[in-house]
């Protein structure tokens, strides 16, 4: 290869990240106009499509190198050269970081995720961590209430970008100040300000303006969910305050947001604050920088790896007839792996199955469904690994793995956020954790239903509990569209002696549901059977699933909201949503810094 070629090919490959960034802030830029126009379709649309745009990117990127290299193979040390010509590259290039991830996926798709190492990847970053922690320019504004909370707010809605008009600013400023009052107490309330992210956050039906509400005892979140009413007006439908809130609206079984982020390292650590239990690739993922967020998944991965001596072991809970899940006892991740041969119920094959998890990586997953990592060539060390786990993956996935001697190589994994089995949660459970447990599962189930999501097998082992209580579907293999699903009543016996047969008296096609079963399995356990009957039982009918098919095929998408319905200010504060005249804020300047 000539001298000089090691050059180009860093540039190329960091012109075709500029590309897909631009791209990527294209169409987030456009979140404003598409919730403004209420185009909630071309909401769904532009997830999607930012989705794949890095994966095409890199594509279109291996394909001019090929024609660089007119095809010729390239030695490891011309490699090494081309990774250190791109590390120069670097230092004054504002996305370095996720720059430095690009190149990985471009280096993978090139030598098919061989020869992973840290001489050829950035594993780990090139850049001084200080970049990471530099807000090179300011990301927010702040907000002091020197003549009260009602012209702070009043300001700070006035100066929103959306351009549409208010339903009633003014009673949805009292609403907010009413819960400042009750959460801070009025003392604290004038020795508290605000700072406000410059852009809001578009996900789903809403524009979130985030902020940070610094009190006497601390800085807490600021969140302010923005709705617009059938008639094209704004209103904030509640205030969130708490970390837990916040993590819950920034969780990992969440659509990604919109938000028009140049500079990511920055909006990531501007974010840290308010969500202190989130990891970094976490807030990266939150933000739709998913690949990076992968990135960092896989060095927190490894940063775990190197402070702990436990050996990877199956992971708790009835094991899978599609996946075999294992983990380490300490992490908050687990690894799934698709097994070589299924159970002979389930008729399906890798690839539907893979295609089943790139169904819900694109699709709303509206709080209920799991993100995931895709790895492919992924080194595991034998000695971390459990003897009975070692002969499990022998076992169940010996295609899966080639055998290197000290190490393994898995050909293709996922790494999910890790959750305790909703069926081994039920039987720790008694009382008022019980009763929330079964409202949690049954409002997961509305919610994928309404989101055009049918999980296929609903059985309680299906699905999982986060640390905030919530319950998350993440067994994905029969996962479908509603509207692909039949939906039927069983018909009625034709003698008494058809309930005793063993064999059903009535015809079953493929795609044929009949809710009418889910009783079975759902009530067996006396316990949860009249908690189901008393919350759930629409479930149990067909025609409340055809009613939600009838709502999909009309095009109706519904309203996801990421906190409780008793939370919004139309349940605490409203008798109704007539716009109130009576109100006036007093007049005044506001100091913003």
């Amino acid at each position: 290869m000539p001298r000089g070629l090691e050059l180009l090919i860093a540039q190329t490959i960091l012109q075709g990240f500029d590309a897909q960034y631009g791209r990527f802030l294209e169409v987030t830029s456009g979140a404003q106009q598409r919730f403004e126009q209420a185009d909630w379709h071309a909401v769904q649309q532009a997830m999607k499509s930012r989705i794949h745009l890095y994966d095409h990117h890199v594509g279109l990127v291996v394909e001019q190198l090929r024609c660089i290299t007119d095809g010729k193979s390239t030695d490891a040390d011309f490699l090494l050269r081309v990774k250190e010509h791109y590390t120069r590259l670097l230092p004054d290039y504002p996305r370095f970081e996720i720059a430095e991830s690009f190149f990985n996926s471009v280096y993978c798709r090139l030598f098919d995720h061989r020869s992973l190492t840290p001489e050829r990847l950035f594993i780990f970053s090139s850049q001084p961590e200080r970049r990471f922690r530099t807000i090179p320019r300011p990301l927010a504004k702040d907000f002091f209430p020197d003549h009260g909370w009602e012209p702070l707010l009043m300001r700070i809605l006035s100066d929103l970008p959306l351009r549409l008009p208010w339903q009633n600013k003014s009673r949805d400023i009292r609403y907010i100040i009413a819960h400042l009052t009750e959460t801070l107490g009025e003392d604290a309330l004038p020795r508290c300000h605000v700072q406000v992210a410059n852009e809001l956050f578009y996900r789903n039906k809403a524009a979130w303006l985030v902020g940070k509400l610094t009190t006497p005892d601390g800085t807490l979140p600021f969140l302010l969910p923005i709705h617009r009413t059938d008639e094209g007006e704004l209103f904030v439908d509640t205030c969130l305050t708490t970390t837990a809130e916040a993590s819950i609206v920034f969780g990992f079984a969440r659509s990604y947001f919109m938000v028009y982020a140049p500079l990511p390292a920055a909006l990531v650590e501007w974010l840290r604050e308010i969500l202190p239990g989130k990891t970094t690739a976490e807030l990266y993922m939150a933000i739709g920088c998913q690949k990076h967020a992968k990135t960092e998944s896989y060095r927190e991965y490894l940063c775990y790896l190197a402070e702990s001596d436990e050996k990877f072991i199956e992971a708790p809970g009835i094991r899978g007839m599609v996946m075999l899940v294992f983990t380490l006892p300490g992490f908050d991740r687990v690894f799934k792996i698709i097994k070589d041969k299924f159970a002979p119920q389930k008729e399906m094959s890798a690839a539907h199955v893979r295609a089943c998890y790139q169904l819900v990586k694109e699709h709303d997953r509206v709080g209920r469904m799991a993100d995931t990592q895709e790895f492919e060539n992924f080194v595991l060390d034998k000695r971390q690994i459990d003897p009975a786990l070692m002969a499990l993956l022998r076992q169940e996935a010996p295609e899966k793995i080639t055998d290197l001697g000290e190490h393994i190589v898995i050909r293709h994994l996922y790494i999910e956020r890790r959750m305790v089995p909703l069926n081994i949660w039920l039987e720790q459970v008694e009382g008022q954790q019980l009763r929330d447990a079964i409202e949690e599962y049954g409002n997961a189930i509305r919610q994928l239903a309404a989101a055009n999501i049918f999980p296929g097998d609903m059985l309680f082992k299906n699905f999982g509990v986060t640390r905030h209580g919530r319950v998350v579907f993440y067994d994905y293999d029969e996962i479908c569209y509603m509207t692909e699903v039949n939906f039927r009543d069983i018909p009625p016996a034709r003698y008494p002696e058809d309930e005793l047969a063993s064999e059903p008296w009535y015809s079953v096609s493929p795609g044929d549901v009949f809710p009418e079963e889910f009783r079975h399995w759902l009530c067996a356990d006396p316990r949860i059977g009249p908690l189901f009957e008393e919350m759930h039982a629409d479930l149990f009918r067909a025609d409340y699933w055809r009613a939600l098919q009838t709502r999909i095929k009309e095009g109706h998408v519904e309203d996801v909201y990421a906190y409780r319905r008793r939370q919004r200010f139309s349940v605490r504060y409203e008798t109704d949503r007539r716009p109130d005249k009576a109100f006036a804020p007093p007049s005044g300047n506001v100091r913003r810094a």
